[in-house]
């Protein structure tokens, strides 16, 4: 393999990298047009009668106005919460926590910089042993 096409393909492994990260950090919650609310503004939007429905996942609410809009809001530990969803009419639903067993690319992205250190020392061990001909051989006749 030439240095060109080296040179080629480390820096498309490079952009790729940069994608992927991009990519991660744009999740599905980043880029929607949801509006983020706080839990007090939250509440006085229930308790003025403009929310229709909601999902609680873990802490996070996430619902539609009654116009249809989107909202998404974290909720503290209120145990009055559900009450006053159920006094205004709101419909309620429960979805489970996503903390379940993690992805391959987030194994892969915790592992990341420890695999990129065994990559670099092994491209150290491999110049190494490639003898002093390289580094301090520029003094030595080739003839």
């Amino acid at each position: 393999m030439s240095n060109f096409s080296r040179n080629i393909a480390l820096w498309v492994i490079i952009a790729l990298l940069v994608l992927a990260l991009f990519n991660l950090f744009q999740g599905p919650g980043t880029g929607g047009s949801a509006t983020t609310l706080a839990y007090s503004q939250f509440i006085s939007e229930v308790e003025s009668g403009q929310v229709r429905d909601v999902t609680i996942q873990g802490n996070t609410i996430s619902g539609h106005y009654t116009g249809g809009t989107p909202f998404n809001s974290y909720a503290p530990n209120d145990p009055d919460m559900v009450r006053k969803l159920n006094q205004h009419g709101v419909t309620i639903s429960a979805a489970p926590d996503e903390e379940g067993t993690p992805t391959l690319f987030a194994i892969l992205l915790n592992w990341f910089p420890m695999l990129l250190l065994i990559g670099v020392w092994i491209f150290f061990m491999r110049q190494m042993q490639s003898g002093g001909g390289k580094a301090m051989g520029f003094g030595k006749s080739k003839a």
